[in-house]
């Protein structure tokens, strides 16, 4: 069956990204994953869902090397090959928090460009390449509570998260005014049982004072699974509203 839609999905081997990964298949799917590892199990699940699957093993710390590569690969597809196109940009890392005082250079270059640079590099080489394409195309932007409240020890992902929040206000308006525009939305998920959660129960109290709120959420049972926290991304990027507030949260009416 030709693919008639297409998805490119950040982060797609573990967590959330994985999960959204495994709820996206179906036929007529044009799957793109990009992630610092292949995911095996998919591979089966796409080939038995009748989904045409390509995986890139593509560390997003190198932002400029990752949206070029899209943009060739966006390149060999006919304007009028799909009905819909969706870009969601996921990856992400807590790294080790602590104060930025004593925070390593190097680490939070890393945070800045995996959070930040590579969502913004890869949604301009999303538009630019399917600005003339007929099909409805969405950017999905995975954001954070935390973009939107700051928590000490955690400079460089609100910080990332914040300016996500941001550069998808800005791309709203201008996609608003395009006959074909993008509809994109930096969205939060809610607090979601992955690897993250447990980095942040790990770290050192010393440097990361509020480690007690995340051993409280997950003692509660106030985590949702990465399955159920897809489920919900999911609807959300099906609504029919989608796009009418660029900055969102899963849990909106």
């Amino acid at each position: 069956m030709p693919s008639k839609n297409l998805a490119i999905i950040t982060g797609a081997s573990r967590g959330l990204g994985r999960s959204l990964a495994h709820q996206l298949l179906q036929p007529g799917l044009r799957l793109l994953c990009i992630s610092r590892q292949a995911d095996s199990e998919l591979e089966a699940l796409a080939s038995k869902a009748g989904t045409e699957l390509t995986q890139w093993q593509q560390d997003l710390a190198e932002p400029v090397v990752a949206a070029q590569r899209l943009s060739d690969w966006l390149a060999g597809f006919e304007a009028d090959e799909f009905e819909h196109a969706l870009l969601i940009n996921n990856a992400g890392t807590v790294g080790n928090p602590k104060p930025l005082s004593v925070a390593r250079a190097g680490d939070l270059s890393v945070a800045l460009r995996v959070g930040l640079e590579a969502p913004m590099l890869l949604s301009s080489a999303f538009l630019a390449a399917t600005g003339s394409w007929s099909a409805r195309r969405k950017v999905l932007n995975i954001s954070s509570g935390l973009g939107r409240n700051a928590m000490a020890s955690q400079a460089p992902y609100c910080a990332a998260k914040a300016g996500m929040d941001h550069f998808s206000r800005a791309v709203a308006l201008e996609e608003a005014r395009l006959s074909n525009g993008a509809r994109i939305v930096s969205l939060a998920p809610g607090v979601i049982d992955t690897d993250m959660q447990v980095q942040l129960r790990e770290a050192d109290p010393a440097g990361f004072p509020d480690r007690g709120i995340f051993e409280n959420l997950k003692a509660g049972g106030k985590l949702d699974s990465p399955d159920a926290a897809a489920a919900k991304v999911l609807a959300y990027l099906a609504r029919e509203d989608y796009g009418s507030k660029p900055v969102a949260d899963v849990r909106d009416a």
